[in-house]
């Protein structure tokens, strides 16, 4: 499962807001025999799939730019209850993250904070009328809002630079995963 760099997609809801500081995209393939594959298993396992030790590098986040005023995810007590809960749709928060937009093969999430304001695309295209081949491209955009904007994110990109591609490969693996799932139990 190779994950890779490579450009904004052209047809990214984000791609219409060009007025970034910071953009990058990481791609990466899965197999979707059954077209059971939605965009929001896709945005649901972007909560799901990263390993514990992101979850700790955010943890000691909150902690840190919460003494600065900055906004933070809160304590998530029942993480897989609120998965559970959590339909993708606009307007709806986990943790730190908020749905912003939504079509059939795109979800926009972020947060606007006073020292930036982020977006991240997680973006499914089908490949040469193959649909049970599909790209998946996440597409992080960041917007300073200040100087202390460009001074938090020294410190956050080589990290960023780390995680979003785990993250990708873990999103792949889970929807992968539920595609087998699926089809033992039509078995």
């Amino acid at each position: 499962m190779a994950i890779s760099a490579t450009d904004i997609p052209p047809n990214s809801l984000l791609k219409a807001e060009l007025n970034y500081d910071y953009i990058d995209s990481f791609q990466g393939y899965f197999n979707d025999p059954l077209q059971k594959i939605g965009i929001t298993d896709i945005g649901k396992s972007f909560f799901s799939s990263g390993p514990k030790w992101i979850d700790g590098l955010f943890e000691f986040r909150n902690k840190l730019v919460g003494l600065f005023g900055l906004k933070t995810s809160g304590k998530i007590t029942n993480r897989q209850k609120m998965l559970e809960d959590f339909k993708c749709e606009k307007g709806e928060q986990m943790g730190l993250f908020k749905v912003l937009d939504k079509t059939n093969g795109e979800i926009i999430l972020g947060e606007d904070d006073k020292h930036l304001n982020f977006r991240i695309s997680l973006l499914i295209v089908n490949q040469n009328q193959n649909t049970i081949d599909k790209l998946l491209i996440i597409t992080t955009a960041v917007k300073f809002n200040n100087w202390f904007g460009r001074l938090y994110f020294i410190p956050v990109r080589p990290f960023h630079k780390l995680i979003v591609p785990v993250m990708l490969k873990g999103i792949v693996r889970n929807v992968e995963n539920m595609n087998f799932d699926t089809r033992i139990k039509e078995l």
